[in-house]
């Protein structure tokens, strides 16, 4: 019963128009029917317990039964995620206002609630007064850096940015964070941060499941869902390793940024020890949650701690390595 509800679920949350894109593409690769494909399609999503897409994101069209055990699927990561960070400790990562607080010790730049932002507190003055010269509106439940915005602090007085902010319904204002330079000539048009995926043992030892580099392209936020690409970062030196890559399989991985030129492999990521050792005390603060995606941005002056994923994405951890890593996370899921 568990897997019909689950391909119900894949079919009815798949968007038609990427399916079929990547249907038309798997097809020309491979050389197989459309036919052929689409009922392996739906036969995977019931052994493997992937969803419709990821059988393409996974490029389970070219690959045979072995390789695609070895892949986490949606299915997978639901309960694995579900049981490694219960409901009931999640709010402490989906609520960014309870998350800035609790990880206040990590967080370098100012953030300010709109309750705060009506009592006109000390915090909102540091956020409109902060160096960037730039202010970002959020939801504190947002995903995936949907219904983020950017604009001039100057442009705004407390009055309109309650106003706004009541009426776009943002629930938090922050200052905009400004990146080391070395990632800023790489990419400027958004934060790029690093995801580092963490996994707690049952002695409370922190496990490293994997480091990316998340590279904008011409956006505002790095999240692939968005278009943007990511890259492996070697744990031990903090140098990238891996072109860039899309979660669209359509397009080809990157070697350079397609806009800055930049080499991306061999990039090294400034402060990298400070940036294992910020993760490291992170995972440990709060243990509630024993598998987190934890989101770091680098700066002139060191790293700093922008969020922690209870559900952090699978595309991102396998994609850029290009091979399922289930082995990794296999031995917690018991």
């Amino acid at each position: 019963m568990k897997k019909i509800m689950y391909l119900i679920y894949y079919i009815r949350e798949t968007p038609k128009d990427k399916f079929f894109k990547f249907l038309n593409y798997a097809s020309e690769k491979s050389k197989k029917s459309f036919i052929t494909l689409f009922f392996d399609s739906i036969q995977s999503t019931w052994k493997y317990n992937i969803s419709l897409l990821d059988y393409f994101y996974f490029r389970f069209f070219e690959k045979d039964n072995e390789e695609r055990k070895k892949w986490a699927g949606t299915g997978y990561m639901y309960e694995y995620q579900l049981k490694m960070n219960p409901k009931n400790f999640r709010k402490l990562l989906e609520d960014k206002r309870i998350f800035l607080n609790t990880y206040s010790k990590f967080v370098i730049h100012s953030h300010v609630t709109l309750e705060q932002i009506k009592l006109d507190s000390l915090e909102f003055l540091k956020v409109m007064q902060n160096p960037s010269g730039k202010i970002v509106f959020k939801d504190a439940l947002g995903q995936c850096g949907f219904g983020i915005q950017i604009d001039e602090a100057k442009k705004w007085n407390r009055e309109d940015i309650i106003a706004y902010m009541e009426l776009k319904g943002f629930n938090l204002l922050e200052s905009f964070v400004q990146q080391a330079n070395e990632l800023q000539l790489m990419s400027p048009s958004g934060l790029n941060t690093i995801r580092i995926f963490t996994q707690l043992t049952s002695k409370n030892e922190v496990v490293f499941l994997g480091s990316r580099l998340r590279i904008t392209i011409n956006s505002n936020v790095d999240n692939m869902a968005s278009g943007n690409i990511a890259a492996v970062i070697d744990e031990s030196s903090g140098v990238v390793i891996s072109e860039g890559v899309f979660s669209d399989i359509t397009k080809e991985n990157c070697k350079v940024h397609p806009i800055t030129g930049v080499k991306i492999v061999g990039f090294q990521i400034p402060f990298w020890k400070e940036t294992l050792e910020l993760v490291r005390e992170a995972a440990l603060l709060q243990t509630g949650n024993r598998s987190v995606g934890w989101d770091i941005a680098i700066t002139d002056i060191g790293p700093e701690l922008i969020e922690g994923n209870h559900n952090w994405c699978k595309l991102l951890w396998q994609l850029p390595v290009q091979r399922g890593l289930k082995y990794l996370i296999e031995p917690y899921n018991v």
